[in-house]
């Protein structure tokens, strides 16, 4: 199809080029008629542009329209040459100081919590880095896309509203002036044509809803057939059903679907199919039937080519009009003008308000182009910012209404905007006097709602996914109230306080149909059947919590508006409790001589709800009375004597008597949505508008009526009048054996209604109840959280209220849960609190930074905080006791003093002193010192013993507080001294609790008592001191006193006794001890002497003698051979490890490793054809194997393994869940430890003891050896070359086979017997195949000749890692390393040493040849690397783990040792060479002791025969020292390396010196590995082999191009790796990411960028575009990372979220907590808080150590098994 387009769109091309944007212009200037000169311009040159085939070409679009269609207006608005027009208008304009630069999603954005005036005011990161706020407390977010930069708003900030960029610009604003009077008129004429035809243009074709034809004015002469099938975007439908449908609709492959889908995503929407009507309406019926069957299909348009053309081109010239306005605020203002005038046909017919209408008609690109455009016209010109939310504000109740319909997100909606507006607040303020927004969004709330009961109130219907999905779109109006209300008014105008009256008119009528929703009954008998819809009403509550709130604190600033409003509420709750009467019966109670009128009213029997915000409204206008005093100021204004009392408290009252049942056990049967009801209602989101406020309504009751009377009305309540007005109830009980369950009730009962009258009377730290500010209320909040436990920051300000009264340190702001940004302000309440009552606590490697209660503190701690669920308390009262008992203090809790209440709630405290206050302590008093089991409770007690505690604190405050003359009215003391009254005359209370001071089983309360009596005394004194006759000391306190001291002694005593007894018993076991040694002596020393032999061969024992060790060699020091016993973790037995044994296997862990990678972009092509035999010295990927350490049985680890693949079958027919380990790959976890495993090692003896023959006095020199090897290797390849020949040449080869001499004692016919047991052989077959399998990822094969190189490669790999590690983090080599290691590194190397047994001999010679060649030149290995290009370290372990079975066939009485000893020193010397040739360190003139010592003398000799060699391209060099510095510092790594490999290979043990750490141990390691200490001595003592050596090694193609500059090579010692640097401050990172641009996508933003922290790539995760195939399967970004970067394993950093990602293949990942911490010492994953990171060193080099130490696998597997639903993630799409 391209083929027949492109000469048409070359011959297009052609006419479009010819089209001058001058010419176009100039014709334009002369024209009469401007608008039909150009629409016929565009409707001649737009469709020949834009849309020309299926594919869009958007540079090759853009370049034309900008030439033919943009170019001519250009020319046109500046009159001469566009690029000289625009720079003169740039010239003369004044920059702006506002910023309104637009987020993009994903962007960073900072707050400052010190200095926003409410949470929506942001700064983009340009700006906050250039402002004062950097060194406050900011807080930074990413931006959901959408808002734009508030910096230059002075109404946004308290101070420094503009950063250094644009305070440039604020020097000159303080006029108003307009912006036009720097463009000249004609300009302005010209601009306003341009304008106002384009714009019309604009909105016209977007708003277009014909299909097929275009507005008149634009229609073309002759129409093609051409139709896109345009498919639009919604929430509805997934990715997956889009791509699916897209594939079956218009038959494309899946890359092409999801690239489609993925555009409509982002873009709102996408031609799928280009052709004729026919053939696109096809692909239509295809999308619509597919995706019609569960939600409504997809909306798709068959639309004409010219309506798409133009459509794309009208959004063109929106981002054109946008891009202009830029250069001038002149443009702007014209813009503006245009935009905003109103059109022929009145109301709503400017350009702004059609678009606005026609929002949610619009698809998502054209919406954000054109909310862009807005942003930077409307907003940024402040007069016209000013219309447009009048217009805004006018079409509210349509742009929701159209918003609430429409599904796409509230960012891509017009109504987004509201936050923009709303929150300014001079325009909010404007908004509500003069549009009355306030009721106008309140109505249109009210207006969603639509469904009610009989008695008017919201009911919801069951909460299915579309409700719930419409009620969310329904409370943004209510997060628009909150913006309007955000900033309080500073002076309120007549107007205002109208406005605001009408609008909480309108709110009082949404709080009315809430009142009573949402109605409960006791289920009595049966269970509920269908729990009842309750999320939907908390949800709303939830949400109107803030806005009751602010309601509240905007009544508090005017007098005025603060008693019309509770005038308007007592009527509107008067109202609703008209309706409420439901025929009760008035009723009349009476308990001691009181009686009180009510109504009868049972809440187990009759409807109650839970939901009343007009009461509790009323409550906190009452409270508002109350602390602004307006109560004493003007009575007369306020109805307070119409209040009635009863109504008052009746509902609140229900609603606590519900929760006191609830808890009773008397709900069970209404199942769980009452309990969540419940949970909710004392819970912090919703108290403080319900819970809390109902106690105020309470506290508000009480102190107008007879607490006497109150009570009663309580007792009747909680259904509890029976039995305190039952004289001897308590004796009727235990006689009769009444039901057992109804005691219970109501013993919870009672209980409850005791703990409300405590918070009754206690509750008083609300500003405006009792005499604090609001710090008060925060300092008890935290100290009664602090008291439970201590507590991280975050979980502090997570148990405290959303707005904890915030106005403590800010009046202004408000939390705001639609943002994340609701801790704001509380916060900064907090610090200065905390601060002032707790101590941090920093945290360590893991878990967080704690705050601890200062102990001062605890004296204000109350056992009934009111805010404590029952928990709580309980975890409370522990601590606090458990602190008492650590201080050595008496464990009573007593009730903290408390502030006074203020003058209206003064009378509550008359409640404790009450006639049936006092009954009813009595009543509780007498059960218990009656003690009959069911009646009373300790906790019922222990709630009076407080309330007692209570009214002695209270009289104790009025008697010190006391004025002169006064009389204190409070006489608690006198009433519980006296007696009951007749006729059954009980003792007084006072006396029931010296009764009980002594009672056994009270042991707990005893201390409180005690309290009680002290306090009383007190008080007695006090009332006696006051009272004119002082009157003697009272018996009652002597009494005590003695009492007292009588106690101390008795303690002492018990002590005393206690300790005594202790002893006796230790002496008793001491002697029992000895005895049992002295029977079983022999024992004991057999043990102590196995202890000795094992110290003895880890330490040094007197068996290995203290002179010098040697690890290898002939001199090998002789280690005495040790008896090893280890035990089956499976099968518990015990068993020595011998050679013909069965096999003991320890459970292990191969993974490929890219630790120590030089160069991680090698990739090996192709597998099976890869020889790995020499090592690169880049060490580009290695084979690592690890251990858990734990010992099992062969055979018992097979069985184990086949259960758990037994498992896995059974598994995969029931359920697909993953598991965290891959029995497909052999994987297992340890069944001890539960460890990641893949294969296991066997465990050996020493296996050179089992190979080492006869040893003979006289071993030859290295030239000897070398000669004698080299004559053998000729001697194999010889016969292995007639092995090859066929028979026909038989004769000749025999003839060969006499003139091949044979060396002496060589016999290449000889098999050795392999010495291993059955069980042994086949566990070093299996594990030698696991490493070759995950080694080079291919098939296991066991016969495959590169078995051993893979084993001897991973011992090499794996003794180099642990060798960086110990370097790293300078620990000596030999430091005691940990067990499971140390085994690890033992089993691999002695594995490693016996695999050649297993593994056919001609192989291993083989190899050994080639290596071997790559030293010592034969003839016929032409294809070796060169010394450059091998790890001399892989080289040595292969060479002296192969030479066994070359050796094996040597009779001529050569020692293993002395061929380990001479390979080991020829592999030195290599890479001595190795060395010089790559040592580039200039020489820096530090000449210290040049050329001073025979050392440095011999390095420099040695480096000129090597500048000769290479013929002189070597650099120069002249001083010894620094060539020996450098061959020192080089070689060092290599011989510790090589030490570790020895001592686990020949079992010598270290010596002493090298285990010491400090210092560098070069000698001491040269004597263990028999080196001599002046290493250049080898090339001395074998001048005339190494001489050729050296020249065949410095003659290689590859050394000659290194040096002359044209590759490179390693250079040593290698760097060990680190991660990545990252940046201090975590901002930095989050700036760094949000410029990332997926890389497929064409510069679109990624949205989970992710940081790799081993190599620094930024990757765009999780998502569709970045997908790439792995080994068949789409895999994420991440996932494809991991294989080319960390060979299967990724470390990374998800930038947005703070989280480090750890991957392992494609099933295993886990999330892991960051190494940045806040100032709180906690971590913020997801950056839900949003406080400022920093990074923390110690966790950073945690993570660092798990990946040296190749952990993360492992560190994995243990927290997939630790958490279950990581498993089920799909790691693979990261």
């Amino acid at each position: 199809m391209a083929s027949e387009l492109e000469p048409e769109v070359q011959g297009l091309d052609r006419s479009l080029l010819e089209c001058s944007a001058e010419e176009t212009a100039g014709k334009w200037l002369q024209a009469t008629d401007l608008t039909r000169e150009v629409n016929q311009h565009l409707a001649h040159y737009v469709p020949k542009i834009y849309c020309r085939g299926p594919n869009p070409f958007p540079q090759k679009e853009d370049m034309l329209a900008h030439q033919v269609l943009l170019g001519p207006m250009e020319w046109y608005l500046c009159g001469e040459d566009p690029e000289l027009g625009f720079s003169k208008l740039e010239q003369t304009n004044k920059p702006s100081h506002l910023c309104g630069r637009v987020f993009k999603v994903g962007e960073p954005t900072y707050s400052c919590r010190d200095c926003a005036v409410d949470p929506t005011c942001v700064l983009c990161m340009e700006c906050f880095l250039g402002s004062i706020h950097r060194d406050h407390r900011y807080r930074m977010t990413t931006s959901g896309g959408g808002g734009f930069c508030d910096c230059g708003d002075t109404e946004a900030w308290k101070e420094g509203p503009y950063c250094q960029k644009h305070e440039l610009n604020t020097s000159e604003i303080e006029e108003e002036e307009d912006p036009l009077v720097h463009l000249s008129e004609d300009v302005i004429a010209r601009t306003y044509n341009i304008f106002a035809i384009m714009f019309r243009y604009a909105v016209e074709i977007l708003t277009w809803e014909k299909e097929s034809e275009l507005p008149p004015d634009l229609e073309m002469v002759e129409k093609s057939d051409t139709y896109y099938c345009m498919l639009f975007n919604d929430e509805v439908h997934t990715y997956e059903q889009v791509i699916y449908t897209l594939q079956k609709a218009v038959n494309c492959t899946q890359k092409e679907a999801i690239g489609f889908a993925t555009t409509v995503d982002r873009d709102g929407r996408r031609s799928v199919r280009y052709g004729d009507f026919q053939y696109c309406e096809q692909a239509k019926s295809v999308i619509v039937r597919n995706t019609s069957r569960q939600t409504k299909p997809l909306k798709v348009q068959v639309m004409h080519s010219s309506i798409v053309a133009h459509q794309n081109f009208g959004l063109k010239l929106l981002s054109w009009l946008g891009s202009i306005i830029g250069y001038s605020d002149g443009l702007r203002r014209i813009l503006c003008q245009v935009g905003l005038q109103e059109g022929p046909n009145g109301e709503n017919s400017s350009l702004v308000d059609r678009l606005m209408l026609s929002d949610s008609k619009l698809w998502k690109g054209a919406r954000s182009v054109y909310h862009q455009l807005f942003m930077s016209s409307l907003l940024m010109d402040l007069k016209y910012k000013k219309l447009f939310a009048v217009r805004f504000a006018k079409n509210y109740e349509r742009l929701q209404s159209d918003y609430v319909t429409d599904d796409h997100d509230r960012e891509f909606s017009i109504a987004d905007l509201s936050v923009q507006i709303f929150t300014v607040p001079s325009l909010a303020r404007m908004l509500i006097t003069e549009e009355n927004l306030m009721t106008i969004i309140i109505k249109t709330f009210m207006d969603h709602l639509r469904h009610r009961d009989a008695q008017g109130r919201f009911q919801f219907e069951r909460y299915t996914a579309l409700q719930a999905f419409k009620f969310r779109r329904v409370q943004s109006l209510i997060l628009d109230l909150k913006y309007v209300l955000i900033s309080k008014p500073t002076e309120w105008s007549d107007d205002l306080r109208q406005k605001f009256l009408e609008g909480f008119d309108a709110f009082l009528e949404l709080l009315k149909c809430m009142q009573g929703m949402d109605p409960v009954t006791r289920q009595v008998g049966q269970h509920i059947e269908m729990e009842p819809e309750w999320e939907a009403a908390f949800t709303l509550q939830m949400k109107l919590t803030h806005v009751i709130s602010m309601m509240q604190d905007w009544c508090a600033l005017d007098e005025k508006v603060l008693i019309e409003a509770y005038k308007k509420c007592l009527a509107v709750l008067t109202q609703c409790h008209g309706g409420f009467t439901d025929g009760e019966q008035p009723v009349t109670l009476s308990i001691c001589g009181h009686s009180v009128e009510t109504i009868r009213y049972c809440v187990s029997k009759e409807k109650v709800s839970i939901h009343l915000p007009v009461s509790r409204l009323l409550a906190g206008l009452h409270v508002l009375v109350s602390k602004s005093e307006v109560a004493y100021k003007f009575p007369e204004l306020l109805p307070l004597s119409e209040l009635s009392p009863p109504m008052l408290i009746e509902h609140p009252l229900r609603c606590l008597v519900l929760c006191a049942q609830v808890h009773a056990g008397m709900w069970r049967r209404n199942g769980f949505s009452l309990v969540n009801q419940i949970y909710y209602y004392h819970n912090v989101k919703c108290r403080r508008e319900m819970f809390d406020k109902d106690i105020v309504m309470l506290q508000t009751g009480v102190s107008m009526m007879d607490p006497n009377h109150f009570l009663m009305i309580m007792l009747s309540r909680f259904e509890l009048h029976q039995i305190f007005s039952t004289p001897d109830y308590g004796k009727k009980i235990s006689s009769e054996t009444t039901h057992k369950d109804l005691v219970q009730q109501n013993n919870t009962l009672i209980e409850e209604m005791l703990y409300l009258i405590i918070m009754l009377v206690g509750e008083r730290f609300s500003p405006g109840v009792g005499q604090v500010n609001a710090t008060d209320e925060i300092k008890r909040e935290i100290i009664h959280q602090l008291s439970i436990k201590p507590m991280a920051h975050s979980e502090l300000v997570k148990s405290l209220p959303e707005d904890v009264s915030t106005c403590i340190l800010r009046k202004e702001n408000y939390g705001n849960p639609s943002l994340p940004t609701s801790l704001e302000n509380k916060e900064t309440g907090m610090e200065s609190v905390i601060e002032a009552v707790a101590h941090f606590k920093k945290p360590g490697l893991t878990g967080r930074g704690m705050y601890e209660l200062k102990p001062e503190c605890a004296k204000e701690f109350n056992l009934y905080f009111y805010h404590f669920s029952r928990a709580e308390q309980s975890k409370a009262e522990e601590a606090q006791r458990k602190l008492k008992r650590q201080n050595k203090e008496d464990t009573a809790l007593p009730p903290p003093v408390l502030p006074p209440f203020c003058p209206l709630f003064a009378s509550l405290v008359n409640i404790l002193q009450s006639d049936v206050m006092l009954l009813i302590m009595r009543t509780v008093l007498q059960w218990t010192v009656e003690h009959n089991g069911h009646v009373w409770s300790e906790s019922m007690l222990q709630r009076v013993l407080h309330l007692i505690g209570m009214a002695l604190q209270e009289e104790k405050q009025h008697l010190e507080n006391v004025m002169e003359e006064h009389v204190v009215t409070f006489t608690f003391t006198q009433k519980i001294s006296k007696p009951g009254e007749a006729p059954n005359n009980s003792p007084s209370i006072l006396a029931m609790l010296e009764t009980l001071q002594n009672a056994p089983y009270l042991e707990v309360h005893k201390d409180m008592i005690k309290w009680i009596l002290k306090t009383f005394n007190a008080i007695k004194k006090i009332r006696e001191s006051s009272s004119t006759s002082p009157v003697a000391e009272t018996e009652g306190t002597i009494m005590e006193e003695s009492s007292r001291d009588k106690d101390k002694a008795e303690r002492k005593r018990k002590a005393e006794i206690a300790r005594l007894r202790r002893e006796k018993i230790m002496a008793q076991m001491s002697e029992m001890q000895r005895h049992f040694i002295d029977e079983n002596k022999e024992l004991f020393q057999q043990t102590l002497e196995l202890d000795a032999s094992i110290s003895a061969v880890l330490d040094n024992s007197p068996m290995v003698s203290d002179m010098t060790r040697t690890a290898l060699g002939p001199a090998q020091t002789p280690v005495p051979e040790q008896r090893q016993f280890v035990t089956c973790i499976l099968c518990q037995e015990e068993q020595e490890v011998k050679v013909e044994s069965r096999a003991m296997v320890l459970a292990a862990f191969v993974q490929r490793s890219t630790v120590l990678s030089k160069n991680r972009s090698k990739f090996i092509q192709d597998p099976e054809k890869y020889d790995p035999l020499f090592m690169h010295p880049d060490l580009s990927c290695g084979t690592h194997t690890g251990s858990c350490g734990h010992i099992m049985h062969a055979h018992c680890w097979q069985r184990y393994f086949d259960s758990v693949q037994a498992k896995e079958q059974r598994r995969q027919q029931r359920l697909r869940l993953h598991t965290s380990y891959d029995v497909e790959n052999g994987e297992f976890l340890c069944p001890l430890c539960e460890c990641l495993s893949n294969t296991v090692i066997p465990l050996l003896l020493p296996p050179r003891n089992i190979f080492n023959r006869f040893l003979f006095s006289d071993q030859p020199n290295l030239t000897q050896w070398i000669r004698t090897i080299s004559q053998q290797i000729k001697a194999l390849q010889v016969l292995r070359k007639e092995d090859n020949t066929p028979n026909t040449a038989l004769s000749k080869n025999l003839e060969n086979v006499d003139e091949l001499q044979l060396p002496e004692g060589f016999r290449p016919d000889f098999h050795p017997k392999n010495p291993y047991s059955e069980s042994i052989k086949e566990m070093l077959t299996t594990f030698g195949t696991a490493t070759y399998k995950v080694g080079l990822k291919v098939h296991p094969n066991e016969e495959d000749p590169r078995v051993p190189i893979m084993c001897w490669g991973s011992c090499a790999y794996t003794i180099q890692s642990i060798e960086r590690i110990l370097n790293d983090e300078d620990k000596p080599l030999f430091s005691p390393l940990p067990c499971r290691l140390d085994d690890c590194l033992r089993s691999l190397t002695r594995f490693a040493a016996a695999h050649w047994t297993v593994a056919s001999l001609s192989v291993v010679q083989g190899h050994f040849c080639k290596l071997f060649a790559s030293l010592v030149p034969g003839d016929n290995h032409g294809d070796l690397p060169c010394i450059l290009d091998i790890d001399m370290f892989h080289l040595l372990v292969g060479l002296v783990l192969a030479f066994p079975a070359l050796q094996c066939q040597d009779f001529s009485g050569i020692s293993l040792g002395t061929g380990d000893l001479h390979i080991f020193h020829l592999v030195t010397m290599a890479h001595i060479i190795q060395i010089l040739l790559t040592s580039c360190t200039e020489e820096n003139g530090m000449d210290q002791e040049n050329a001073s010592g025979e050392e440095e003398l011999a390095v420099l000799a040695l480096y000129k025969t090597l500048h000769q060699y290479t013929g002189s391209a070597l650099k120069e060099m002249h001083s010894g020292w620094h060539l020996l510095r450098n061959v020192r510092a080089g070689i060092m790594p290599f011989l510790r390396c090589s030490a570790l490999f020895f001592h686990y290979l020949n079992g010598v043990p270290s010596p002493p010196e090298i285990q010491a750490s400090g210092t560098s141990h070069f000698e001491h390691l040269c004597n263990y590995l028999s080196l001599p200490n002046n290493f250049i001595c080898l090339f001395q003592e074998n001048k005339e082999i190494m001489k050729l050596l050296i020249e065949s090694w410095c003659h290689n193609i590859e050394v000659k191009r290194y040096l002359e500059g044209e590759r490179d090579a390693i250079s040593y010692p290698r760097e060990s790796n680190k991660l990545i640097d990252l940046p201090e401050d975590y901002s930095s990172l989050i700036n760094q990411a949000s410029n990332f641009s997926c890389p497929k996508s064409g510069g679109d933003k990624s949205r989970a960028p992710t940081l790799c922290l081993v190599c620094g790539t930024l990757l765009c995760s999780q998502s569709y575009c970045c997908q790439t195939e792995l080994e068949g399967e789409d895999v994420g970004a991440c996932t494809a990372h991991t294989y080319s970067c960390g060979s299967g394993v990724g470390i990374f950093l998800r930038v947005r979220e703070c989280q480090v990602l750890f991957l392992a293949g494609k099933t295993k990942g886990c999330f892991y907590s960051p190494p940045y911490l806040d100032d709180y010492g906690e971590t913020d994953q997801g950056l839900r808080r949003g406080n400022p990171l920093h990074l923390c060193r110690e966790r950073f080099k945690k993570i660092q150590k798990l990946w040296h130490q190749h952990s993360i696998t492992e560190e994995i597997g243990h927290a997939q098994e630790a958490n279950q639903t990581l498993v089920g993630i799909d790691w693979q799409h990261l």
